[in-house]
């Protein structure tokens, strides 16, 4: 994964008060003028790839705080990204663009040629009622929350009233009272859709069964089960297998010697060594005869995840709770066996000291997950609202890896020290108090004592022209511009959205043919599945002979079937592979090259043709071999939470990048031939454009169609907004000195019509480099 934001500045001087800030004010002129020696470079570094997009308004108050004051007045690094460096920075400047949001970026993208060509790093933002104060911590929920357990948990205020409650996805799928364990137990259904091994299926065959065919009842027995796997030229083979009875004494806990010859021990992940193997002599056959003799007939397995248990033992088990189903989410995602451990049990499990997993531990803490959720209930499990502990996890970590969890023990417990009834002053406070006076210009403008004062009818222009006076003077400073209240009109948002959604519908599909009336449209679907994942593969009949209207749902595959196979034989015909042809389209090429060439598709590449039975874990194994191979994102439908049959990698060289594409084009993983292109949409776009190719016309044609159309009325007139406040921005931008944290903010909106996300970008000004304007 990429590792945290950095950035650089000076030295910060000593003491505090109006000398210090003089001091500093007068060495940044002199910097400014070429005196002084020569400083060290800010750099900033952040994971925001894939589902780590999502950022929080609490989240963006931690880097600015961070950013502004650094170590003192309890300031910590930020979660999600990583300054270094940070008392060498020459200020920190924030644009707000009000009115704006991700819609209107996308929407006027070629428009705002300045931020998508200078900041690397952009993220999602949730809109905020007000935004303002929660960019400076007013009103913000910051403070550290007592430990229960061994992970903090939320405060009163947090904790969910039963009205709230009836909305928590384990409420919704099991109801609010207690039942027995034979009411968690998965379906078959459930078993089939989660890919655990059936008896009677094809991709079963030779498979044990436990023969525990006896009736369950909530007083069966429960046994928490947990493999660790090494990759053989077979596949993902056992070498490590722990089962636990419901006391959770160690029943089994046995070494296997695999089958095939091992490609890769996933040591740090496994524990397992090619030494330990070495003696070994157990084979998979004996461990299978093993558990059919120690499971009782009416045994209940529990493990998390468990269904990949189960296909590499090679056994069938009609009765399963997996834990990892069982604490249910939102939109199919998973929380982590080491998260639940933690927050619910107050057991630290995976430790980073230890070498791999320890099976008999994962087995044991699942186990006791299964148990504490049949002896509570539902409701009491709600109550624990772990998405919000799951938000203090990470806002607590400065993490390396995103991917691993490494709590910072000894910041939560200093700031546990602190009594939680008092609340602590923004950091716009904090800087006045060291004699660095902030700036806030635009809608509101602090007057002399450092409270707001709204501004209302200055202009863009007038507020360009101060920022470039007064913000080379400040250490911290807020910019705000404004479209004006009247492009946000619900009717403007509707019909703009409307557009957006339509044009990205244009894009993500492509018409195939003319085919042989008698063609096969399953090795049409095949060919064009190799592109990327189809929502849907229709067939035009009102043409002479048929032709195939498919959609996609990444703007990967839809450019990658237009360039590979356009002339292409497929099914028997040569073909021609097309875009639709509407007015919004004809600047399709331009859109697609420029999103190509977007700062934040450097060094990454999109991968296709990937079989849906390969795991996270074996792409990285797959993969692992590529140059410089920083970060994979493997995407998942927001529905079902299986993912597609794509993938994007991201390298910490863009030469790395050229050369993987070399390798990687014709590649054949698991029987399976790969395609790959350079991303079009990597990052947190991905999500956003999978939400608006699925959402749902709230409104009938005739009333869309007529926002659409006063929205076209003033359309020309908001681009040339868009694009002044481009120029004013790279303007700014260019006035700020080398060593400056730059954050463009567009907050989002909130309307009849539902509200749109924000979007963030930053960077710091570097010399040359894509900085350089």
């Amino acid at each position: 994964m990429a590792e945290p934001v950095r950035l650089n500045g000076y030295k910060r001087p000593a003491g505090d008060g109006e000398d210090a800030g003089t001091r500093r004010a007068a060495r940044k002129r002199r910097k400014a003028d070429g005196g002084g020696p020569q400083e060290k470079s800010s750099r900033l570094s952040a994971a925001l790839f894939g589902e780590d997009c999502e950022i929080s308004r609490d989240q963006l108050y931690e880097l600015l705080k961070y950013a502004a004051l650094g170590k003192c007045h309890n300031a910590a690094q930020p979660s999600w990204c990583r300054i270094y460096h940070q008392s060498h920075l020459a200020g920190v400047v924030v644009v707000v663009l009000h009115e704006l949001s991700q819609l209107h970026f996308y929407k006027f993208y070629l428009q705002f040629k300045h931020l998508r060509k200078v900041f690397q790093h952009r993220f999602t933002l949730t809109p905020s009622a007000n935004f303002l104060a929660s960019l400076y911590g007013e009103g913000a929920n910051l403070e550290p929350q007592n430990t229960a357990q061994g992970l903090t948990s939320p405060s009163s205020d947090c904790v969910p009233k039963s009205s709230d409650l009836q909305c928590d996805p384990i409420i919704r799928k099991y109801g609010e009272k207690k039942q027995g364990l034979t009411s968690y137990t998965l379906t078959l259904e459930e078993q089939k859709k989660n890919d655990y091994p059936i008896k009677g299926s094809p991709r079963c065959k030779g498979f044990v069964h436990t023969e525990c065919d006896q009736q369950r009842t909530d007083s069966s027995p429960l046994f928490g089960l947990d493999c660790e796997m090494c990759l053989t030229a077979k596949g993902n083979e056992v070498t490590r297998v722990s089962l636990v009875d419901a006391r959770g004494r160690c029943l089994l806990n046995e070494l296997v010697k695999p089958e095939s010859t091992v490609l890769n021990y996933r040591t740090r992940f496994s524990g397992i060594t090619k030494k330990m193997l070495l003696p070994v002599k157990t084979k998979l056959s004996d461990i299978q005869t093993r558990l059919k003799q120690m499971l009782p007939h009416d045994a209940v397995l529990v493990g998390h995840s468990l269904n990949s248990d189960l296909q590499a033992l090679e056994m069938i088990h009609p009765s399963v709770i997996d834990t990892s189903l069982l604490f249910a989410r939102n939109e199919g995602r998973r929380f982590k066996l080491k998260f639940l451990a933690k927050a619910v049990l107050g057991k630290e499990i995976q430790c980073e000291q230890k070498l791999g997993h320890d099976p008999a531990e994962d087995a044991r803490a699942a186990l006791e997950l299964a148990q504490f959720f049949i002896e509570q209930g539902p409701a009491k499990v709600a109550e624990l609202n772990l998405e919000t502990l799951l938000t203090a996890e990470k806002l607590a970590e400065v993490s390396q890896n995103k991917a691993a969890l490494k709590p910072q023990g000894c910041r939560v417990q200093k700031q546990l020290k602190e009594p939680p009834h008092l609340s602590k002053p923004c950091f716009l406070d904090c800087l006045q108090v060291t004699g660095q006076k902030p700036l806030l210009l635009g809608g509101q403008e602090l007057d002399s004592s450092g409270l707001c004062q709204s501004n209302l009818s200055t202009s863009n222009k007038q507020i360009l022209q101060r920022a470039l006076e007064d913000v080379p003077l400040s250490t911290f400073s807020i910019i705000q511009f404004s479209l004006g209240p009247e492009y946000i009109a619900s009717h403007l948002l509707a019909g703009l959205c409307e557009k957006v959604r339509s044009k990205l519908t244009d894009m993500l599909t492509i018409y195939a043919g003319p085919f042989e009336e008698s063609f096969c449209l399953k090795s049409v679907k095949k060919e064009f599945g190799r592109c990327g994942p189809i929502q849907s593969l229709t067939v035009v009949t009102e043409t002479f002979q048929p032709y195939v209207c498919i959609q996609y749902e990444v703007l990967e595959g839809a450019q990658l079937a237009v360039e590979s196979l356009n002339g292409a034989e497929v099914a028997g015909s040569c073909i021609k592979v097309q875009r639709p042809v509407t007015a919004a389209m004809l600047d399709c090429d331009v859109l697609i090259k420029e999103l190509e060439l977007d700062v934040e598709n450097e060094g990454v590449i999109y991968v296709a043709g990937l079989k849906k039975s390969l795991t996270e874990t074996d792409l990285q194994e797959e993969f692992s071999q590529l140059k410089d191979l920083e970060t994979l994102f493997l995407p998942k439908d927001l529905q079902s939470g299986k993912h597609r049959n794509c993938c994007f990698l991201k390298f910490q060289k863009s030469q790395s990048a050229a050369d993987a594409l070399e390798v990687i084009n014709g590649w054949t993983m698991k029987g399976s031939k790969l395609r790959s292109r350079n991303a079009l949409a990597s990052g947190h776009l991905w999500r956003w454009i999978w939400q608006m190719n699925h959402s749902k016309r709230k409104e009938g044609g005739n009333i869309l169609c007529e926002k659409m159309q006063q929205l076209s009325a003033c359309e020309e007139d908001l681009r040339k907004k868009v694009k002044q406040l481009d120029h004013h921005i790279k303007k700014l931008y260019r006035s700020l000195q080398n060593n400056t944290l730059c954050i463009v903010l567009f907050p989002g909106v909130n309307s009849t019509n539902g509200s749109e996300p924000g979007l963030g970008l930053m960077g710091i000004k570097e010399d040359g480099g894509r900085h350089a304007c």
